[in-house]
Formats: structure tokens, C-alpha cells, sequence
């Protein structure tokens, strides 16, 4: 949470003067060159096919990782047709005497996404056996996906239709059921309520700038490779303004049904916690039932401090200190919000059958909607090398796609699959994805040349772009993100080890620990793999073509 909704300001000028133009740009690309990312970057300087390649290894990560998401959709999903939601209560102890403990330190909703969800081990070092459930979850989204993809845009331009669609109708939903929730004010008036001295904090710019570019798609060739398929004088000047508008209008939309529901979450647990200790002084202190109020409770514990302090240090281990500003402050994010605090809120709601229905319904909508794109962005570079498109047609290249990536995804559905989740969710990415934007802007201002860039552009549609979009491109844009990679490279080095969460089943909730030395060189394997691409093709370029002309020259010689 960087400053409720003062983050929405460096979130809005990021969308100007990073996601729009970069947007605009790609678009440009692949509407001219009618290639995916790698012919299209090849086309521009043959020194610049490892961009496309850079772009298809991040989509490649993302795709392995991302649909695990949609195989843990599709398991609430199934389980979400139960009498009673199994997240809404412990499960009871081997002697049926009563609930399982860890359970009932954590809460339902935690225990059943970590313990029964994910099995997950106690360390990255402890492999554990493929949770089956998860490993068909996997299995049956892979195989959504391929059926949605067979036929190239054809297929998948007609699905995008009904994925991008359906959220919003369940958003609007839960929209008004939120805004009418006990609490949910609460999370609105933290949401809008500006922290501006978060603005000073360098992670909150860096954080706007990461989610402009996940959301928008800029890096990883899906931009490229569906305007390849536009007609030649689509105008994506205008595309690229309403497009960006209608994704940042929609996070902004989702953002306020979030904090409504999560707002109620937070109210339920401030109020939980007062009535606790309520009952907690009535029985310590032999008091009647209406002497204390949950309004007063901080009044009685300072008052009871003071009268009665021995009596009190018998349970001040147990006392709380409620407040609802701090449980507004401890959201969480991605996997957490979308699984656990959702969950927890769903299980409180009247109906609660039918409202998990709808939201796990939703996420598998914009989860699938999110790899077609990435997906995409894969297969069509694959499908323009014409050596490999001789041997396979387009369904079997698909297929082998998708069959590929279930494979080696299945090692998420594995016990310690959540925290290999967490690396290429945190590195295999963000680190990448901002280096290939740098290279691709910088290449296209002054190695393509903007010059001639405009001229593309206005033999496209007719007319130049204005003075914004070359300043924009040639300066504020490599500027910005140089300074944004920087600061990620020297916050990686001073901040030293490389940890991640791990679930404490005797404590029942997530503990930090430093990665093994196997993890983080698999890491630094991940940043070398696509951020490498770059430099190694250009480099072997270079080769190849000093090689071509020591040949001629020797020819030459020759004769």
C-alpha cells in the first residue's frame, strides 16, 4: 500500500510519460513490420533480434508461472459448489476432540490456500511429492488455453471478446455488493485518503512504473505481435490513448470494488478483536456484561493498567491492541489478496456459494485473457521462422507450445512449487522486462532513428506524431526507465541476501528466510537467460557478418 490514493498519482503520471508512448510505439512496430517480436526487431537492425528473443524467453517465464494462477482459480472454483465453503472452518484434529491447531492460529482461509491448496513444505529445499489436485487444475487450464489459441488470432480474437468482457459485468456486481458491506467505507476512505509523504519513497514510483507495464504489455512482444495482424492504416495513435485509458480506468475500478471488500475484512477483524478483549477484562476482572463497551476498550485496559496492575500482568500476553488503521495497513497483495483476503471476505457474505462462484469465475476470465496475450506473443515469433514452420502447421505448433510449458510447470504444483512460484514471479520479469523497454526505446530513437520512425508512422496514417511523443521517446522515456533499472540493480546489492516467505506450521504463518545458494544462482540463471539474448545475438551478428566479409575478401584474393 504506497500511500492509498496517493499512489495514484505517480501511477497516473507513469501512465503518461512511460505506458502510453511505450504502448504507441510497440503497436507502430508491429502494424509496419508485420512480424513478431523477433522478425520485427530483426527487420529494424539485424543487431537487434535478441530483443524479440529477450521478449519471447520473458513471455516463455511468465506463461510457466502464470497459469499455475489459473489452475488455483479453477480448484476454489470446484470447490466453491460445497454446502459449506471449505475455507469457512477448520478442519477438526486427528481425535475429532476438536479444530486442528495450526488452523485455528492462522484462519481457515490461510490454512486451506497453504495447507490444503498448495501442501506447501516447510523450505525450498523440501521438494515434496505433485499435489494431484493442482497437477489436473494445471492440466485442464493448458488445455483451455490450447483449444483457445489453436487457430492463431482467429481463435483467440473471438475469445478476447467474451475474457475481457465478463469481468467487468462481475466487477459491477461486486461493486454494488461491496459498497454496501459493513465496513466498506472504511477500506474507501484509506483508499482515497493520500499519504503524501509516500511520494518521497523511491518504491513507490517503481512500483507505479512496474504495474503500468504489466498491465499495458510493453516488453513482452504481445503488443508487436497482435498489431502485426492490423491493416496497414489501423490508427493506432488512437488505439494506443483509448486502450491505455480503459486498462488504467479499469485497475482504478477494481482497485475501489477491492478496497470496498477489503474494507469489510478489516472491519470484521477490528470488531473481533475488540469483542475479545471485551470478554477477555468482563471474565479476568469479574465484571458485569454491559459494564464494558467495545467502544471504551482502550479507556479500560489503560484504566485497569493502572488499578489494577498485578492482576493485569496475568494476561497482558493475551492482550491486543485493536485498531483498525493497522488492519487497513497490513493488505496484502497478489496471491494473498486474491485468494485469502477474497476468500475470507466471500466466507462472511450471505450466499457465500455464489459470490466465490462469480469471483473465482472472474479470475479464471482475466488469468486466461493474460495468456492468450503471452501466449501469442510465443507463438507467432515461432511461427514466422520458416524453417520451423516447414515441418509443423499452426494447431501442432500450439500444442507443442502448451505441452511444453505444462511440463515444466508442473514443478509449482510440487510442495515447494510455491516458492519457485515466488522467484519467477519477483525476477524472472520485472529486472528483464524493464532492460528490454530500454533497449527497445533507445534503438527505435537513435538506432532506427526517430526521423525515420516518423516517417512510418506517417506513412501509416497520414500524419507525423506530435512533439510529445518524440520528446517522450527520445528523452523523458530512457531516461526514466535508466533510472528505474539502476535503482533496482543497486537495491538488489545493498540490500544484501535475497529472501522469501515460508510457511512456519508450528507458529501457522509466513516466516522470512534467505534463499539457498542453488535458488539464487537459479535466479541470476533467469536474468541471464532473457537479459542476456541482447548482447549474445548482437555479438554473434557481428561475427557472423565480419566472418561474411573476411570470406569475400579471401574470394576477392582468390581470383
Amino acid at each position: 500500500m504506497h500511500g492509498g490514493g496517493g499512489f495514484l498519482i505517480p501511477y497516473l503520471i507513469m501512465l503518461a510519460v512511460e505506458g502510453v508512448p511505450l504502448f504507441y510505439m510497440e503497436l507502430a512496430i508491429g502494424q509496419k513490420m508485420r512480424l513478431g517480436s523477433i522478425g520485427a526487431w530483426s527487420a529494424i537492425s539485424p543487431y537487434l533480434g535478441g530483443v524479440g528473443i529477450a521478449s519471447v524467453m520473458t513471455s516463455l517465464f511468465l506463461c510457466l508461472y502464470y497459469n499455475i494462477i489459473n489452475g488455483w482459480a479453477f480448484w476454489y472454483l470446484f470447490h466453491s459448489f460445497q454446502e459449506v465453503l471449505p475455507w469457512a472452518d477448520c478442519p477438526l484434529n486427528e481425535n475429532q476432540t476438536g479444530y486442528l491447531e495450526e488452523c485455528e492460529i492462522a484462519t481457515p482461509t490461510q490454512y486451506f490456500f497453504y495447507r490444503e491448496t498448495l501442501n506447501i513444505s516447510s523450505s525450498i529445499n523440501v521438494n515434496g511429492s505433485i499435489h494431484m489436485g493442482q497437477a489436473l487444475c494445471l492440466l485442464l487450464a493448458w488445455i483451455i488455453v490450447y483449444f483457445f489459441v489453436i487457430r492463431g488470432v482467429e481463435s483467440t480474437g473471438k475469445v478476447v471478446y467474451f475474457t475481457a468482457t465478463f469481468p467487468y459485468l462481475v466487477l459491477i456486481i461486486y461493486l454494488i455488493r461491496g459498497v454496501t458491506l459493513h465496513g466498506a467505507l472504511n477500506g474507501l476512505r484509506y483508499m482515497f485518503t493520500p499519504k503524501m509523504e509516500q511520494l518521497l519513497n523511491p518504491a513507490t514510483w517503481i512500483n507505479a512504473a512496474t504495474q503500468i507495464l504489466f498491465s499495458l504489455g510493453p516488453g513482452f512482444g504481445s503488443l508487436i505481435a497482435f498489431a502485426s495482424y492490423n491493416q496497414y492504416n489501423n490508427n493506432i495513435e488512437q488505439q494506443a490513448i483509448i486502450v491505455s485509458l480503459i486498462n488504467s480506468g479499469t485497475s482504478i475500478f477494481a482497485s475501489i470494488v477491492t478496497f470496498s471488500i477489503y474494507g469489510f475484512k478489516a472491519t470484521l477483524n477490528y470488531e473481533n478483536c475488540q469483542e475479545r478483549m471485551r470478554m477477555l477484562l468482563l471474565n479476568t476482572f469479574d465484571m458485569a456484561e454491559d459494564t464494558i463497551n467495545t467502544d471504551d476498550i482502550k479507556y479500560w485496559l489503560e484504566e485497569l493498567n493502572r488499578t489494577h496492575t498485578e492482576l493485569f500482568e496475568t494476561i497482558s500476553s493475551q492482550v491486543e491492541r485493536c485498531s483498525l488503521e493497522s488492519e487497513l495497513n497490513t493488505a496484502v497483495e497478489g496471491t494473498g489478496l486474491a485468494f485469502i483476503v477474497y476468500s475470507e471476505a466471500i466466507r462472511n457474505m450471505p450466499l457465500p456459494q455464489l459470490w466465490s462462484v462469480l469471483y473465482f469465475f472472474m479470475l479464471l476470465m482475466l488469468g486466461m485473457g493474460s495468456m492468450l496475450g503471452n501466449l501469442t506473443a510465443i507463438i507467432t515469433p515461432l511461427r514466422d521462422w520458416n524453417l520451423l514452420s516447414k515441418y509443423v502447421n499452426e494447431e501442432t505448433l500450439s500444442g507443442l507450445v502448451c505441452a511444453g510449458c505444462f511440463l515444466l510447470g508442473l514443478g509449482f504444483t510440487t510442495s515447494s512449487g510455491n516458492y519457485w512460484f515466488t522467484i519467477f514471479n519477483d525476477y524472472a520479469a520485472n529486472l528483464s522486462l524493464l532492460f528490454i523497454v530500454i533497449v527497445e526505446v533507445i534503438s527505435v530513437s537513435y538506432i532506427y532513428g526517430i526521423k525515420r520512425f516518423e516517417k512510418d508512422i506517417e506513412d501509416m496514417l497520414g500524419h507525423r506524431p506530435n512533439w510529445y511523443w518524440k520528446i517522450m521517446w527520445a528523452g523523458v522515456c530512457p531516461l526514466l526507465l535508466s533510472a528505474l533499472f539502476l535503482f533496482n540493480i543497486v537495491s538488489y546489492i545493498v540490500g544484501g541476501t535475497l529472501t522469501y516467505q515460508v510457511w512456519d506450521k508450528d507458529m501457522a504463518k509466513m516466516v522470512k528466510l534467505e534463499f539457498p545458494a542453488f535458488a539464487q544462482a537459479f535466479i541470476g540463471l533467469l536474468l541471464i537467460t532473457s537479459m542476456g539474448c541482447i548482447p549474445l545475438m548482437a555479438l554473434y551478428t557481428f561475427w557472423k557478418k565480419k566472418r561474411l566479409v573476411i570470406e569475400v575478401v579471401d574470394n576477392t584474393l582468390s581470383t
